[in-house]
């Protein structure tokens, strides 16, 4: 999770093969869904279809990604995930709404606070030996 533009899918398409993992990116699954309301009832929404497609392959014995900026308290505890990683690289991102409820998260269990080479290495190594 994180803001617009703060590396979420330079890290996910980089993590995704090393975990062998589903992966489903917001705006993906926004443009399938033909739904691209960002109102509080929106973005409900889209953490809900976010969390359907999760616990399916989590039903189904796979790792899975979801790289999506859910920015509340609440819709992180809509989702409800096993693993967080931040993307605590940008302090605003380009869209102001989304800038102006943007809740840092308390609990998460990967902070990242730069890009480089090796954090998708350090977070799998982690992860599947954790």
């Amino acid at each position: 999770m994180g803001l617009p533009g703060s590396g979420k899918t330079y890290l996910t398409e980089r993590l995704q093969p090393l975990l062998k993992a589903a992966w489903y990116n917001a705006d993906k699954v926004r443009e399938m869904a033909n739904d691209w309301d960002f109102s509080d009832d929106g973005r409900t929404r889209q953490s809900n279809r976010m969390r359907t497609f999760a616990d399916f392959e989590k039903q189904n014995g796979r790792f899975v990604l979801c790289d999506f900026v859910c920015p509340t308290k609440e819709t992180r505890e809509n989702f409800d995930a096993d693993i967080t990683i931040w993307m605590d690289t940008i302090k605003e991102g380009r869209f102001d709404d989304t800038n102006k409820i943007f809740v840092a998260p308390k609990n998460v269990d990967f902070h990242i606070t730069d890009w480089n080479d090796h954090n998708h290495d350090d977070i799998a190594k982690e992860i599947l030996n954790g």
